[in-house]
């Protein structure tokens, strides 16, 4: 994600901010211009410092403090981009549901960020039967029995999140119970959000023959298939051929796993080229891991992500480690799961018409033969 500043005062911002800690303007996300933008009050309404033309109100989840997107006067939505998928939000009467709600909300609107910046396919229930959905939803006491459990997960366009992934603890605890080496609101909203896009863009299109031939053919029976990931677990030599456990277990899972990663890689990027990063270890062989993070990553070719992603997190796995805590990305990306974002890459630009070359694969392949160091 870029960085943003106040138009005011030139305070630096969060995306999530909603007043400048500096002038203690009001703030507001304006996804047309990709930016949070100071704001000056007009009646009922708002004006955008960036954009002084036009008349704004906030989206009706900005009641909540769960959403700080603008939209513009004249629309008849009462709900931004990202809110308007909502199908069902938490039953807000516990205080811990309001503020795990909240949470919820930030991870999904910065995926929004980048499903929106990628100009990838949205609809809604209203548009369509399969459309884009979520539910947020809690464990919760029956009448006669037991909480009913809430599993998260994808049908049909509809996401279902249980609302304890936004206990912390909750989380940590699953995640050590899974054997998971990471676990997150916003990585769940990426690889959930990837079986959508896989409805939408690769079933029944030209580009299922290549999908199968790059993640294997998903008519293999899918609940069978999980049962015999999660009876025996993934195989031997899984970290040549996957990016995760997990994604061993069937195709679809492969593909929405390699999705979720292909999306952390253009959105660190993105941050990493606004702070202006680059990484030269000073080292005898540096060389091999030196990289100048300044291109467009919503715009680069698969070559240049990977050839920038490798040393920024390896940098960054190393400064995790001088602090004691695990690493930032522990994982490795072989040649088969290079590969595959490829595919993904590929489809994505494909989509948005932008003719984006991936161009170098066989470089890249080449260099990670050479046993580029990895997070292991």
């Amino acid at each position: 994600m870029k960085l943003f500043e106040c138009q005011h005062c030139g305070q630096l911002l969060y995306f999530e901010n909603t007043r400048c800690e500096s002038c203690e303007r009001r703030l507001g996300y304006l996804s047309a211009r990709e930016t949070v933008t100071a704001l000056e009050p007009d009646g009922d309404r708002w004006r955008a410092v960036i954009a002084p033309g036009g008349r704004y109100r906030f989206c009706a989840n900005a009641e909540h403090e769960t959403c700080n997107w603008l939209i513009e006067e004249g629309r008849a939505d009462v709900y931004c981009e990202a809110c308007r998928h909502n199908r069902t939000i938490p039953d807000l009467s516990p205080p811990e549901n309001l503020a795990r709600w909240r949470k919820i909300e930030l991870a999904k609107h910065r995926l929004f960020y980048t499903i929106l910046k990628l100009r990838l396919p949205l609809v809604t229930r209203n548009e369509d039967a399969d459309g884009l959905a979520f539910d947020f939803l809690s464990s919760r006491e029956g009448s006669h029995g037991p909480a009913t459990p809430v599993m998260t997960g994808h049908a049909n366009g509809l996401i279902t999140i249980n609302l304890a992934e936004a206990d912390d603890v909750e989380r940590e605890k699953q995640r050590k119970e899974m054997g998971e080496p990471y676990r997150a609101l916003l990585g769940h909203f990426r690889h959930e959000i990837a079986h959508y896009f896989w409805d939408r863009l690769i079933a029944n299109s030209p580009s299922i023959g290549e999908f199968r031939a790059v993640f294997g053919d998903e008519r293999d029976d899918y609940a069978e298939a999980l049962r015999r990931h999660y009876a025996n677990g993934a195989p031997a030599d899984w970290p040549e051929q996957f990016v995760s456990t997990y994604a061993s277990a069937h195709p679809w899972e492969d593909f929405a796993e390699t999705w979720a990663h292909y999306l952390h890689m253009v959105d660190t990027l993105e941050t990493a080229r606004s702070f202006g990063l680059s990484v030269r270890p000073r080292v005898s062989n540096g060389s091999e891991l030196a990289t100048n993070i300044n291109f467009d990553a919503y715009n680069a070719g698969i070559d240049v992500l990977i050839e920038a992603w490798l040393p920024l997190t390896f940098a960054v796995n190393s400064i995790n480690r001088s602090m004691g805590i695990p690493d930032l990305y522990p994982f490795f990306l072989s040649p088969n799961v290079i590969l595959k974002l490829t595919f993904i890459h590929e489809q994505i630009h494909a989509h948005a018409r932008r003719g984006v070359p991936s161009g170098g694969l066989e470089a890249i392949v080449a260099r990670l033969r050479q046993n580029v160091p990895n997070a292991g």
